[in-house]
This record gives C-alpha cells, structure tokens and sequence, in this order.
C-alpha cells in the first residue's frame, strides 16, 4: 500500500520505500529530478501567487539551486557533477580546492558514441544523468537507439567509447550481470538472456495465463522487492521468482477507449482469500537446467530479501509466514537448491516487515549486515554466516534509512539515519568491531551525504524549513566545511510565499510526540478568520512533516494559503521513521488510533481566534481517503466538506500483503474489520464529500467508492463523485492540474 504514497511527497524524503506504494503515490505532489531538470527555470515573473497549473510544474521552475548527479570518483578525493547547462561533466578536486574543472562534453560523448556506434542514430541532448563511474577513467551510461538499449563505456583519456552491453528496446526488468556481460530480461512474463558472447538463451517458456517469471512485481512489491533476478557473482547463475497467480481472483477493470468497452483483468488477491503461490528458481547457464530453492510448506508465503552469498554457493532467503509474524533467514546450497539451515528467526505479536538484502561485509565472506526494528528501531545487525549474532551496530533511536556503504579498509559503514523524532536525516558512522557511532553532519535538516573513498571528506547537501539547499564539502578529520553552493530563495520576488511553521502535539497515550505543520494564509492577520484544510495520509511508511526546505509542504498546500486557507499536516501514529512501537498500535484496527492522533490537532486548530470552526475541510488520497472518509462518518461532526482521493472503504477489499500486515485476515478479526469498515457508517455521513477514483486503480479498486456510493443511495445521503477513466491509482501528467482544480474549486464552493 505504499504504492498510494507517491502522490504526494517528494522522493527526496523517500529512502527506500518499502513497497510500490510510496514509489506510485509519490509523484502526485512532487516532481522526479528529471522533471526538475526539463523545467528547473527561473521565470521572470512579478510578485504573485501561484498558477493551478504550477501546483504540479512548480517543483521544476522554483527548484532552489543545486548540483545535478554528483558522484564521488573510485579511488580519488574527487566528485564529478553536470553544470548548470547539463552539457557538460565537470570535476571537482581537493587538489584543486574543490574549483570546478570540465572534464567531458557532451559533444565529446557525442562523438565517441557515434563512432562506436556508426549505424545507429543516438542523439546525446545533454549528459546523461544516469552515468556511473566504473573506473577513475571509466564512464558508463545508458543510450536508447532505434531498436536497442545500450551501455556505453567511455575512457576519459582515450575518448573512446566502447558498447559494452544491449538489449531489444521494448523488454523489461533487465538485470545486468556484475561484469556487464550477460544481461537478463522479460519479454511478457518469460525471461531471455543474452550472454557475453551476444548469443540469446531463453530462460522460461511459460505460455499459461497466471504463470509469471522473473518479475519485481511479486508479492505485490511488498517486503522491499523491488527486483525479481538476480546474478551470481560469477554471473554463471540466474536466480528468479517464479510467481503461480493461476489461483488467484480476477479481477475486472473495465476499459473505454473501445465503441463497445471491454474488460481488463487483473490477478488480485483479496485479504483471507486465495493468495499466489511463489518459488525461487536458479537457472544454470553452463548446464542449462533449472534448479528449484527448496524453500517447503505451506506454499502461501512470502519469499523475501534474497541474496547471493559472495561466494556463489549459497543464497540466503527470508521466509515470512503468511501471517507475517514469523520470519525464517535461511540459507540454501545454490547448487542443488537444498535447505542447509535457519540462521535466526524473528517472531513478533504483531508482525514482522523485512526490507533489506544481507549487505555483506566487503571482501569478508563469513560476516553480513542484517537490518530489523526487532528492538525498536530499524537498525544494523553484524551477523557471522552460521547464524551468530556478533554485535548490535544500532545507535540510541537512530533510524537507518539508507545504507550508503563502507570505508575503504572496510573497518566502517556508512548509513542515513532519521533523528530528532524523524525530523531529521543525517550521516552516521560506525565502527563495525566496537559498534561506535559518530554523526557526521550537524546542522539540522534533512541531509543526503556520502563519503569519499578515502574516508577525508564528505559530500553534504541539505536543506531544512528555511534553508532551501546548501552543498558543502566536509572534511572528516576537522569538521572544516567548504560551501560549494548556498542557494538563495527561489521565490523572492516571484512568488508570494505563505508562512510555514512546525508544531508538536502529544498522542493521547500521554507520551508519545507528534509532528505537524501549519501553513499560514497570505497577509495572515490573527483578527480574521480563516477557513481550514486539513492534508493527511496517516498510514505506513508515509511521513509528511520533515524539516527540510518548506517542512515537507506540497505546491498545492502553498496554492491553498494562497488562496486564504489554514493548512494544517500532521504525522499520527503508524506513519514513518519513528520506530516499531509507533507503528505497532495500529495492528488490527487500522484508522482508530491515527484518528485519536488527528483529533489532537484538531482540537488545537479549534482553539485559534483565527480559524473559523464552522469551515473545515479535510483532503487525503489512499489511506488518506480513507481517513478523510472516516472523519466524515465517525467524526461527522467537525468538517463541512472532505475530498477522498482512491479511498480505502474496507479493508476486506484490499490486497493480502499489506491488508493482512495490519489487520490479519477477516477471518481472524472480524471485530476489526466491521470497526474499521465504513460501509456500515454510511448512514452517519454528513457534510459534503467529492470522492475521486481512477477507473484503473489496480491498488485500491473501484469496488470500494462503488460499494460507499450505493450505501449512501439506501441511507439517503448525498455524495459527490468523480472519475479518471483512464488514470490508475495516480492521476497523472497534465490530468494533475484538472485534480487540483476541482479540488480547490470544491473547498472554494463550500468553504468560502
């Protein structure tokens, strides 16, 4: 369910999401760098406030300054970045005290890839910000031709470019093999490979409609998947899911682009019905021959975190239960498939969330990195390969968000951390055989920051609530810090900027801090008073409170204070970065403590002079809507209007991964699923409520909005309805500045 999240943060909060959810419900609100890249202009505007159509672009033509696909070099104190005008790959140096020096041009690469590549008709518009160093003199990068993908290499003193690997265009998935030779990928639901010889061997044959090889999108991209093949590290072996989703629901989505419509049907597995059955399958490419991982009974359950032990002989696996409140580390001989044994398990009362493959230690074969929230907060765990756990790595309630990597004697790692309440992200280092922590970055905000090979300096930006972006070089040893860019404001004189203030309220279990965020109306004078809109999400691995530039603020909540409302954020209970038991008190009554969280700032928003109780709203998308909706039915009484954006109505509508997560199966609880239900509240709706739904949604189904619409009709209540007919889970492209429209116009028609 992660997926909904995408809609409405930047991807510069999201670390790794721990499923689709945030990556698709991310992109509503923010814009992808690329996106910052193609409108990433300053606009020689007069003061003003914001345009509709900016609610989307805006990101991209007010992005503050900044550098674009910096990247430290292999073996120097050196980092490479484009310019301002993406022609160019500049380096900067210690030698050189960090001055900017070109280093390749576009017209360069230009030249080198058509000469490599002489029948081909690529086009390079700009350096590719996909580069990546595979020597101090070794460029590779991407290139799409007519017919095929490449990867390119290219030596900086040559200046010659060699293909080093392509692909038919059109395919999926494609996974690179370590050395770049043999390349696998998807055609449909079966997989292909091309070895380093060029010759194609085709993996799977399957032809039945529900048999899917090789595909990241199994288990639904719950657990952290988000690949579904992966090489051996001496690219002879292939390991893959194979996902049987034969015995699973179909579920119909029906499609109008025909005269006469016709129906797409999906695989989709409802909580406590039949769920797809997945293996792990290593495909020998000496031997051509599949071998099977013996992973056992019972066949639903969930196969996670795989990874290649570094000598090839082994694969460890995580095998969650279905109930996922029992997890299995087991490792298999990659030979034959067979068990050897369970390194550890991990049990919980609520549930158990694996995220992240084994990080083995570099050059160290026996001794890997683990990561769970098993003691409170996710962090590391130093494992020997029999199972031994030799040390904690985890400091005091630091959540690892990312782990960047090691020094070069391999004697420490690097990770982000989120501190200060989640607030916050900063560097950490640790020391793998004491477990010391050091915090690296100081200044408060949100950073993003790696280390040089070297272990001498750091490459630090960051930014926080009035600080739109600093990019500095830090040196290790003194801490001394070298500005390279202090962007300026992006929207003085441009843009009338409302003012952004964060709050912190207590949860009603006495202790527990919770973030949030007020957006002030232009010209705010306390003497007036000012009608409200409330923005949330409330559910899991969603956080909207960060204290980097504008505290994490979307354009359409600027937009909104533009145009005279209070906005109002706030992180409950079972949202992100705050730690096992924060989550937890979520399990099996979805929506009731988030709501008791909520109520707190209401209760706040209620008691300001300036605020005019009579006109509230309230706006979420996914478990947003949800939210919004239960406000409406449970709480009917405190808004005037609400927008539900894909709501969840009931969670016996949603999918097996993450609905049985939080709320087992309704089998199990049914007391929860009738609580948390809303379609036995319908009779209780008052006020005025747009649900908005794709008719494409594969991630919360029509069904829900459906299903709340016709209890309405029986109990008499008025609704208000809308529908994408061609969007998914996401209103995407321009059809965002028609969705914000309509929102606004809605709260506009029954706020003001």
């Amino acid at each position: 369910m992660h997926k909904f999240l995408a809609l409405f943060f930047p991807a510069s909060i999201c670390p790794k999401w721990s499923s689709r959810t945030c990556r698709t419900f991310l992109s509503l609100l923010a814009v992808p760098l690329i996106l910052q890249v193609l409108f990433g202009f300053t606009c020689a505007y007069g003061q003003r406030n914001f345009t509709i159509d900016e609610t989307v672009y805006g990101p991209g033509r007010f992005s503050p300054k900044t550098l674009i696909a910096q990247k430290w070099m292999h073996t120097e104190d050196a980092f490479t970045c484009l310019d301002s005008t993406y022609q160019n790959l500049v380096i900067r140096s210690a030698k050189d005290n960090w001055s900017p020096q070109n280093l390749i041009t576009v017209n360069q690469l230009q030249s080198a890839v058509t000469s490599a590549l002489p029948n081909e008709k690529i086009e390079l518009k700009y350096i590719p910000f996909d580069y990546s160093w595979t020597g101090d003199q070794v460029l590779s990068f991407s290139a799409q031709g007519a017919n095929n993908s490449y990867v390119i290499e290219y030596n900086t003193k040559s200046q010659k470019a060699t293909v080093t690997s392509s692909v038919p265009s059109g395919v999926s998935n494609t996974e690179y093999g370590n050395d770049g030779g043999s390349i696998a990928y998807l055609i449909g639901n079966n997989i292909e490979i091309i070895d380093a010889a060029g010759r194609k061997v085709q993996v799977t044959k399957d032809t039945v409609d529900g048999i899917v090889n090789g595909s990241d999108y199994t288990h639904r991209q719950e657990f952290g998947i988000n690949k579904g093949m992966w090489w051996s590290p001496d690219n002879k072996k292939l390991l893959y899911y194979r996902k049987d989703e034969t015995m699973v629901s179909k579920y119909p989505l029906p499609q109008w682009d025909s005269r006469v419509a016709t129906v797409k049907d999906i695989r989709y597995p409802m909580a406590g019905m039949k769920s797809e059955e997945v293996t792990l399958v290593i495909f020998d490419t000496d031997k051509n021959e599949h071998i099977t991982l013996q992973t056992g009974e019972p066949k639903e359950q969930y196969l996670t975190i795989a990874t290649w032990d570094p000598t090839g002989q082994s694969i460890y696996v995580g095998v969650l239960n279905r109930g996922q409140d029992h997890l299995k580390l087991n490792q298999y001989n990659a030979n034959t498939g067979a068990f050897v044994k369970t390194l550890f398990e991990e049990k919980s009362s609520t549930w158990v969330e694996p995220q992240h493959p084994l990080t083995f230690l570099p050059k160290n074969n026996t001794q890997f990195l683990y990561q769970t929230d098993k003691d409170g907060y996710n962090q590391l765990y130093l494992y020997n390969t029999d199972g031994t756990l030799v040390r904690h790595l985890g400091h005091q309630d630091i959540i690892v968000t990312d782990l960047t990597g090691f020094d070069a004697k391999s004697q420490k790692a690097y990770y982000v951390g989120a501190a200060k309440n989640g607030l916050e992200r900063h560097l950490f280092e640790v020391e793998l055989k004491s477990g010391k922590t050091t915090q690296l970055t100081t200044a408060n905000g949100v950073h993003q920051a790696s280390v040089s090979s070297s272990g001498s300096f750091i490459l630090d930006q960051y930014s926080n609530l009035n600080t739109p972006n600093v990019v500095q070089v830090i040196q290790t040893k003194d801490k001394k810090e070298l500005p390279i860019i202090k962007a300026d404001n992006p929207f003085v004189g441009k843009i009338n900027l409302p003012r952004i203030e964060f709050k912190e309220f207590i949860s009603p279990d006495g202790k527990t801090p919770l973030n949030a965020r007020i957006t002030y109306p232009l010209n705010f004078d306390k003497t007036k008073e000012y009608p409200v809109m409330i923005y949330l999400y409330g559910g899991s691995h969603a956080q909207l409170v960060t204290d980097r530039w504008l505290g994490g603020v979307g354009y359409f909540d600027l937009y909104m204070a533009q145009n005279g409302y209070v906005v109002f954020t706030l992180d409950n209970r079972g949202s992100d970065a705050r730690g096992r038991d924060f989550t937890r008190v979520t399990h099996r009554n979805l929506g009731e403590a988030e709501m008791e969280d909520q109520l707190k700032g209401i209760e706040y928003l209620k008691s300001l002079p300036y605020v005019d109780t009579e006109n509230m709203g309230i706006f979420g998308w996914s478990y947003g809507g949800y939210m919004a909706t239960s406000f409406m039915t449970k709480h009917n009484e405190i808004f005037k209007a609400a927008v539900a954006g894909g709501p969840v109505i009931d969670w016996k509508y949603y999918e097996v991964m993450y609905g049985e997560r939080y709320m087992d199966t309704p089998q199990e609880n049914p007391e929860g699923y009738a609580k948390t239900s809303l379609l036995n509240k319908a009779d209780r709706l008052k006020g005025n409520l747009l649900i908005i739904h794709g008719a494409q949604d594969p991630v919360v189904v029509q069904q829900h909005s459906m299903d709340f619409i016709e209890k309405c009709i029986k109990a008499g209540k008025q609704v208000d309805y809308f529908l994408y007919p061609s969007h998914e889970h996401n209103v995407g492209g321009k059809d965002r500045i028609h969705l914000y429209e309509k929102i606004a116009r809605y709260f506009d028609l029954h706020l003001k």
